[in-house]
């Protein structure tokens, strides 16, 4: 395996931190758990995930790559951290009791080896709230490019670049609500929705949605809204 390079140790040791708690809805992923079947039905809506084969790139301890699999996709969810992959395998088997079939294969490895091992091989790659947390966002794009199919679909949400996002993200959820570890999140490295479409463009896709993401922290529902100020969505796909 190559050297990971688009990484950054204090990232990955923050997240690691989380492991034990990932699957409890109450604790410091809870946010993660709200936002999570809104994810799945926003992949679902842009390919029938009945026997596609995805990648969920900076998976964590599983919450998207279970909801794919249990939606009937062949899953590949990779992470550098090995504490969540070892959560996100021990509650693949723990689900096993509900649902005997399902099969994630987990990974720790960097989006770098698996575009080299494994070029155009997945109709759609997903990358859930990690572009903010890595040193090169285009690297990662690239990436995340080389492993689709041509006709394959790229999902991915972050954060926006906005007063609106700072004072949600991290006033809100790291100091007022202490949702989140204080540290979390960094403003600079939010990105706005038209600089992550430009870099999808030149990657070679073509941008076909950007959806806001809501989410009410007290009543814990979220939803797709017209309003990208904080949490947005974008899709694109690559031309067959």
């Amino acid at each position: 395996m190559q050297a990971a390079t688009n990484v950054s140790p204090e990232e990955i040791a923050r997240f690691g931190k989380l492991a034990a708690r990932w699957w409890d809805p109450d604790g410091e992923s809870r946010p993660l758990h709200d936002l999570n079947p809104v994810r799945a039905a926003y992949v679902a809506d842009r390919l029938n995930l009945r026997s596609a084969r995805v990648a969920d790139v900076g998976c964590g301890g599983g919450l998207l790559s279970e909801a794919l699999a249990k939606a009937g996709a062949r899953v590949t969810g990779i992470d550098l951290g090995e504490k969540v992959i070892e959560i996100a395998r021990l509650h693949m088997h723990e689900s096993r009791l509900e649902t005997p079939n399902l099969e994630i294969d987990y990974r720790v490895q960097s989006s770098a080896d698996l575009a080299a091992a494994e070029a155009e091989s997945f109709d759609a790659v997903c990358c859930m709230e990690l572009i903010e947390h890595v040193p090169d966002p285009a690297a990662l794009v690239g990436d995340l490019v080389r492993m689709l199919k041509p006709g394959g679909v790229l999902v991915m949400s972050t954060l926006n670049r906005t007063p609106a996002a700072f004072g949600a993200a991290i006033l809100g959820a790291e100091y007022l609500m202490r949702m989140l570890p204080r540290g979390t999140h960094h403003y600079a490295q939010f990105l706005k929705p038209s600089e992550l479409g430009r870099l999808m463009r030149h990657a070679g896709l073509e941008v076909d949605d950007v959806s806001g993401l809501g989410y009410n922290p007290i009543s814990r529902k979220a939803w797709l809204s017209r309003f990208t100020a904080v949490n947005y969505l974008i899709s694109a796909r690559k031309p067959a």
